[in-house]
């Protein structure tokens, strides 16, 4: 076993799957997938065992229903914390997210306690996108600072690497969001602890094979989920424990 899980949710992802594993295995940094299926009916599922059946490192975490993304990954975090991973990526299967910038996102951990992977961080990097999807994620990214205070360019990215105690840090049963609001949560909570936490710049592709998950309720969800991550810090805009100071 290596000390760093991949954690990627799956649903209806037979096209990519298969890609995605080779990738992986093929990074200069040795690391363990874990693919957190919900009941694919295209059969991803059933490939993904026939994957983890050829290579160690790849691992399968079935699930019976498809109750969102948040959900995937906190199963996926709370396997990943029973079995000692030190580093803990989450990442999307469609290749929306480049498997190379893995080290890069590693190399940052070695002195934080996330890190985010970042459309935004000087300069807009996202290709083939809508001009009505960007405004909505530039938008989005605006009205998380503007609210809460968190001083990240890409509050809902979900290219992220975790340490280990920083997951520790968080009642994962207490988290109940999903999508955007899921990402602005995880961020919300360890930043409210003073963890700290790093953006590192990345590509963004637009998926090219499958479909998008995107969905009206995403967006609402986020929207009343920002405000209520504000009350609980007390209606501040800052953390009441401020990370330690770099440099």
């Amino acid at each position: 076993m290596n000390n760093i899980l991949i954690v990627v949710p799956t649903y209806n992802e037979r096209e990519n799957l298969p890609r995605m594993a080779q990738r992986l295995l093929a990074l200069p940094v040795a690391v363990d997938l874990l693919v957190v299926d919900d009941n694919s009916p295209d059969g991803t599922g059933k490939l993904a065992n026939e994957l983890a059946a050829k290579h160690p490192t790849i691992h399968v975490l079935h699930r019976t229903e498809k109750n969102g993304l948040g959900r995937a990954y906190i199963a996926g975090f709370k396997w990943a914390l029973e079995r000692g991973y030190e580093f803990i990526f989450e990442m999307d299967g469609d290749f929306s997210h480049n498997p190379d910038d893995i080290p890069i996102l590693l190399d940052a951990a070695k002195d934080a306690d996330l890190v985010i992977g970042s459309r935004y961080l000087g300069g807009i990097r996202i290709i083939n996108w809508p001009l009505s999807r960007l405004m909505l994620s530039k938008s989005a990214a605006t009205f998380v600072w503007i609210v809460t205070g968190m001083p990240y360019t890409d509050p809902t990215g979900g290219y992220k690497c975790f340490r280990r105690t920083a997951l520790e840090s968080l009642d994962l049963d207490a988290v109940h969001s999903n999508g955007y609001s899921f990402q602005i949560e995880l961020t919300n909570k360890l930043w409210r602890q003073g963890n700290q936490i790093v953006e590192v710049p990345i590509i963004f592709t637009e998926r090219a094979r499958g479909r998008s998950k995107m969905a009206g309720h995403i967006v609402s969800e986020a929207f009343f989920m920002v405000w209520r991550l504000w009350f609980q810090n007390g209606c501040r805009r800052s953390p009441r424990n401020r990370p330690p100071a770099t440099g």
